[in-house]
């Protein structure tokens, strides 16, 4: 219970430490005019309260991500406790505070634009393919599962379901932000909350009273512990699997929404380092919850092994330790959470091919322009089996994330300011990519060649890519140019 309660609260000290060193860093400025205020549309740029600003970044970054991927995460053992918490801290909360921030200074852009302006139009514009790649993958995905569930219960079967989740995503993707996603947010956001803070203080009662057993990170379970280690390798495969809770690039997709809303900069801190400051302490409530419930790391592999899926286990556990309650949060959370993520993944994507095409989204009948496209391929690739590009989904956040890192490392180095908070996990998260590519299995995209090559080349690689990334910036401080925003 130690590892677990002292988790909770590094991640709650650390908002308030690092994170406002994290602000004064970057240089936040309360009295600096926000997009919002000189670019007001009605549609995207909409001025919403600070609270309700947190309440959709929280959302849009969590949806199931920091459930089903800290319990697929937890069969590594007690060291997804290290990576949750230095990897929000130190990777995640600093990349959703930049991503948000450089949006926040540059007019609300979406991310390939940030990344093309501070590493070049070659980047942007894989940028623009790769964002828009991840974004359908993302909605699709987040259309077929809880359609599949909502079938399932209620015997209608899945096709009627996904016509109604799409008649959503239309609507939420279309209308301006404040009439569906900034109303019925608070409500959704309320459910997850509950149902995480139920499931926390349910381990720290069992755990006082001696009626749980919590796993201890100790020098035993420093290992991996997963019971199929030779295709489930700790390094990367955990890194990669545990994303949403540790840090994930799909959030800088969606952090450029809310910039669009905020009306003061003082606001970034609670909005993007704390909504991934709360995903971080969600991922360690779900994960403890995982290793926990079935008695520990070996008995949760099995009972994966014996067909609990991350769905599956979520409501099992709901329907024992919350009682009835539990079995609607149960639903709520595996319907409702990634819904709100699919939404904004197709916002976002409209926002992104908008920005990209020069594109005015005030008339409704450019946001139609834009969406009917996106939303006709959506539907065709939903007829498909999407079991295995889901799983390519993992190292695309992991990419995209170190992207946003070194953009951020960029713009600090232009500004004249040190670069290593963002340089650092930067190199760290490419050398997790590389490696990934390089060891992973070929089913999962990898190329399975040997740890003996697999890990000294994945350092090599990440090392040469920081050694690029001085040479330009002292070549930059050598010709006296920057990048100043």
């Amino acid at each position: 219970m130690i590892t677990f309660t002292l988790s909770i609260g590094l991640l709650i000290i650390a908002y308030f430490t690092h994170g406002k060193f994290t602000e004064r860093f970057f240089g936040a400025e309360p009295r600096r005019e926000t997009p919002v205020k000189r670019l007001a549309d009605g549609v995207d740029y909409q001025e919403l309260k600070p609270w309700r600003v947190f309440v959709i970044q929280f959302l849009n970054i969590a949806g199931l991500g920091p459930i089903f991927g800290a319990i697929l995460g937890a069969a590594y053992g007690p060291l997804a406790y290290a990576w949750i918490l230095l990897g929000c801290i130190f990777a995640g909360a600093v990349h959703d505070f930049f991503s948000g921030m450089l949006s926040l200074r540059h007019d609300g852009m979406s991310l390939p634009d940030i990344v093309g302006r501070y590493l070049g139009n070659n980047a942007r514009r894989f940028m623009t393919l790769f964002t828009a790649l991840l974004l359908i993958a993302v909605g699709v995905s987040f259309v077929n599962g809880p359609a599949d569930l909502l079938g399932q219960l209620t015997g209608v079967g899945m096709s009627w379901w996904l016509y109604v989740i799409f008649a959503y995503y239309i609507l939420a993707t279309l209308l301006p932000i404040n009439k569906i996603i900034g109303r019925i947010y608070p409500f959704m956001g309320a459910a997850l909350i509950f149902m995480a803070l139920g499931i926390g203080v349910y381990l720290v009662y069992g755990g006082i009273t001696g009626e749980l057993r919590l796993q201890e990170l100790t020098l035993d379970s420093f290992r991996n512990m997963h019971d199929q280690p030779a295709t489930n390798i700790l390094f990367p495969m955990m890194f990669i699997v545990i994303s949403c809770g540790a840090i994930s690039g799909f959030h800088a997709t969606q952090s450029p929404m809310m910039a669009r809303c905020m009306g003061n900069e003082r606001h970034g801190r609670p909005v993007f380092y704390g909504a991934m400051i709360s995903e971080g302490i969600v991922a360690m409530i779900w994960a403890t919850a995982a290793m926990t419930f079935f008695g520990g790391t070996g008995e949760l592999n099995a009972a994966a092994a014996a067909g609990n899926t991350p769905a599956v286990i979520v409501n099992t556990i709901c329907n024992t330790w919350l009682g009835r309650a539990g079995a609607v949060i149960a639903i709520i959370g595996v319907v409702v959470c990634p819904i709100t993520s699919g939404d904004t993944a197709f916002r976002g994507m409209r926002l992104i091919l908008a920005d990209a095409l020069k594109f005015n989204q005030k008339p409704l009948r450019n946001r139609l322009i834009i969406s009917i496209p996106v939303f006709v391929a959506a539907y065709l690739l939903c007829r498909f089996d999407f079991s295995t590009l889901w799983k390519y989904v993992g190292i695309s956040n992991q990419v995209l994330a170190s992207v946003t890192l070194w953009t951020a490392s960029a713009y600090l180095a232009g500004t004249g300011k040190p670069h290593w908070m963002t340089s650092l996990p930067a190199t760290f998260l490419t050398v997790v990519c590389v490696t990934y590519f390089l060891i992973a299995p070929n089913k999962v995209g990898g190329l399975s060649l040997l740890p003996a090559i697999a890990y000294p080349v994945g350092i090599v690689a990440g090392v040469a890519l920081l050694a690029f990334f001085l040479f330009k910036v002292n070549g930059m401080k050598a010709r006296g140019k920057g990048c100043v925003n």
